[in-house]
């Protein structure tokens, strides 16, 4: 990175950081802490990339000398709150940009917050944190987790579906997609599991889909988790049950599903091919840089380092008050276009409808098939009352 100051990879289980960088108008670091190994680590590695391109374009955020240190979480809650501790302790981070999972969300919100920083989340959308737990030093350039699943529900439901077989991991975003889903949806239950985390042998639910014939299927199975459903899936013979999906078919995990994933759904709040100019920049750079294809998680990575930076211009300096002030009004241009801050630092945006294609060069991608919700907040904004 040619004008930022410093960068620092600290990945695996390291907690040797960098030397403490107390927070001064004249300083900013940034935290980045995400899932970067085991079977999450693809999440992890876009979301990174992402916001690590976006600040090499940027420069110094803000036009502040920047650092920013990179950290593994590893994926566990407990080891995310002690890295989380350290960043703003020790390293002073007036930022943490992070995690992928929710249930680690939910771990360092109060390590980063009551530290000092704000916490930006660059993927995890709990409802808890939407609603009820909403706080001032917490933000999501991602979306609240049931809403990708609201539009696979509006999907079905305008289909016509009256049976839909349900799966997804028993987890807070598991539980997530499936309430989303069924806000949208209000035919028939096929059937409904959640399965173990990090699952990869699906034999038996796919069993009990062949033997019930549902309408569709509906699965929120992220990471090597999908990766083995939606093989299984085409290997059991079951493609001719409709696939419906959000985060089991996309960039992540189709250069593993490759050709069993065709013609597969999702709901998204973006595809590669959504045609903003800002988009097709964001995706040409990312292909020259790092050689595939982006997904949602580096999308939405690389909006968080243009949101940061925006904000700091605006706020004139790293005052958490004056920054926090100036990230609600989400002064930057989104690759997806349309976006803005609800009253709980959740996004209002645009949803769609997309599916699984193979482009002229070979590769696999998500594209757009058609705008479901427009300029949509979640639902549990209502339930926040911002302190």
């Amino acid at each position: 990175m040619t004008q930022t100051r410093s960068l620092i990879a600290a990945l695996a289980a390291t907690t040797a950081l960098a030397a403490p960088a107390m927070a001064q108008d004249d300083t900013l670091t940034v935290g980045v802490l995400l899932t970067l190994s085991g079977p999450g680590a693809v999440l992890g590695e876009m979301a990174r990339d992402g916001f690590l391109l976006a600040a090499e374009e940027i420069g110094d955020l803000g036009g502040i000398p920047t650092e920013i240190i990179v950290v593994d979480d590893e994926q566990k809650p407990d080891v995310a709150a002690n890295k989380a501790r350290e960043l703003v302790e020790r390293n002073g981070a007036d930022i943490v940009v992070g995690p992928i999972f929710s249930n680690v969300a939910g771990a360092i919100v109060q390590p980063v917050t009551q530290g000092g920083g704000i916490l930006i989340s660059p993927n995890a959308g709990p409802s808890n944190l939407a609603g009820a737990e909403c706080n001032k030093a917490f933000f999501a350039t991602s979306y609240q987790n049931d809403q990708m699943h609201e539009v696979m529900g509006a999907h079905a439901q305008a289909q016509g579906f009256q049976n839909v077989f349900l799966l997804a991991p028993n987890y807070q975003a598991g539980q997530d997609a499936l309430a989303g889903f069924k806000k949208s949806y209000t035919g028939g239950v096929a059937g409904e599991i959640f399965t173990q985390m990090g699952q990869l042998d699906y034999s038996a639910e796919l069993a009990q889909i062949a033997a019930m014939q549902p309408d569709a299927v509906f699965a929120f199975m992220p990471g090597g988790m999908g990766v083995n459903l939606v093989r299984q899936y085409r290997q059991a013979g079951l493609e001719g049950i409709p696939f419906l999906s959000a985060f089991t078919v996309d960039e992540a995990t189709l250069p593993a599903q490759a050709e069993a994933a065709l013609g597969f759904f999702a709901g998204s709040n973006w595809a590669p091919d959504l045609d903003t100019p800002e988009n097709a920049a964001f995706v040409a750079a990312y292909e020259a840089k790092y050689g595939h294809v982006p997904g949602v998680y580096a999308m939405q990575g690389y909006d968080a380092a243009r949101l940061i930076d925006g904000a700091l211009r605006e706020a004139g300096g790293t005052d958490r008050d004056a920054l926090i002030a100036a990230l609600e009004g989400a002064p930057f241009t989104s690759v997806r276009g349309d976006f803005s801050f609800g009253p709980n630092h959740f996004p209002i945006q645009d949803f769609y409808l997309t599916t699984v294609v193979q482009r002229e060069d070979g590769k696999f991608a998500t594209s757009v098939v058609e705008k479901i919700f427009d300029d949509y907040q979640d639902n549990y904004a209502a339930n926040c009352q911002m302190n």
